[in-house]
């Protein structure tokens, strides 16, 4: 048996000017997805996909010769994962070229709409047992900037560059000293980054001063000491996108009242934000509805 295993992600700094270019800092996550595979007497190749909670929720399978989708339980998935099958043996022709079947069976540690990606995670996961290059495969099947293959790659906090044909990725001593005064609140809604993405790149805006602001904000955010300067950068992230994306920040929208820094994550409307707090912050956000809050020791991986 070959078991593999991917970090999900959140992207600390930089969402949106990642994509084109900007420096961020982003964390892998203690939750993951992984990926078992076994041989099989037959000439085929059976997949599985488990929830976090070990429901089956997807199921299909596929000829080896030309991955041809013989029965699957969800068509559009099944088609998705088809493509990424094509394209891993378009990278290594002796992918699953060698006449023997396997059972795959892959599994998310994490609800599948906190956002913290089941995507880039079974990419990164076939790629692994594909022997390919993940990033290849994530830009040819989906896009996007490919921090979060650096996240699922990387078990500490990382700086991320998008660069081609290979990123800029180095890891990073990020435990800030005021740690346990941070959480992560999920907005109860995953958003759909493809359209995200899509109205940001409609934006007229000057580009390059965007990059280099967002450069200067992620270095300050890096070298914080003190808890006001950290959330004084995070703050001047949070207008600085607000303005570039024409939107409102996330506490204008849902929590006017909180009496400390709010700042999104990702794509803006849904998944997780951070918020800057103390022992009463989980009660204040599950007072208004929002359920999961948790601690960043809880939620970051550093090892």
């Amino acid at each position: 048996m070959n078991r593999f295993y991917s970090n999900g992600k959140l992207l600390i700094t930089g969402e949106y000017a990642v994509l084109d270019g900007a420096l961020a800092l982003a964390v892998p996550t203690r939750y993951g997805q992984s990926l078992e595979i076994i041989s099989s007497s037959e000439n085929t190749l059976a997949w599985k996909s488990l929830d976090y909670q070990d429901q089956n929720w997807f199921e299909a399978q596929f000829a080896l010769s030309d991955f041809k989708v013989l029965h699957t339980t969800n068509p559009s998935v099944a088609i998705t994962l088809q493509e990424l099958l094509k394209a891993s043996r378009e990278q290594n022709p002796e992918f699953l070229n060698q006449g023997e079947g396997y059972i795959a069976t892959s599994k998310l540690g994490f609800p599948n709409d906190w956002g913290l990606g089941s995507s880039s995670t079974l990419i990164n996961n076939l790629a692994q047992w594909a022997k390919v290059d993940a990033y290849a495969l994530l830009w040819k099947a989906f896009g996007g900037s490919g921090y979060d293959i650096a996240c699922a790659q990387h078990n500490n906090p990382i700086c991320y560059r998008k660069k081609q044909p290979k990123p800029e990725v180095s890891e990073m001593d990020f435990k800030p000293s005021f740690a346990d005064r941070l959480y992560f609140v999920h907005l109860n809604q995953k958003q759909n980054s493809k359209a995200a993405i899509a109205n940001y790149s409609q934006k007229t805006f000057d580009k390059e001063k965007f990059i280099n602001t967002v450069d200067d904000i992620t270095t300050q955010i890096l070298q914080s000491e003190t808890i006001e300067t950290f959330r004084e950068s995070l703050e001047s992230h949070e207008s600085l996108l607000a303005e570039v994306l024409q939107v409102r920040t996330v506490k204008q929208r849902l929590f006017q009242d909180y009496p400390n820094t709010l700042k999104s994550l990702g794509a803006w409307g849904g998944d997780f934000i951070l918020a800057v707090g103390d022992a009463t912050t989980p009660k204040y956000f599950e007072s208004k509805g929002y359920k999961t809050v948790i601690p960043y020791a809880e939620m970051v991986r550093k090892d």
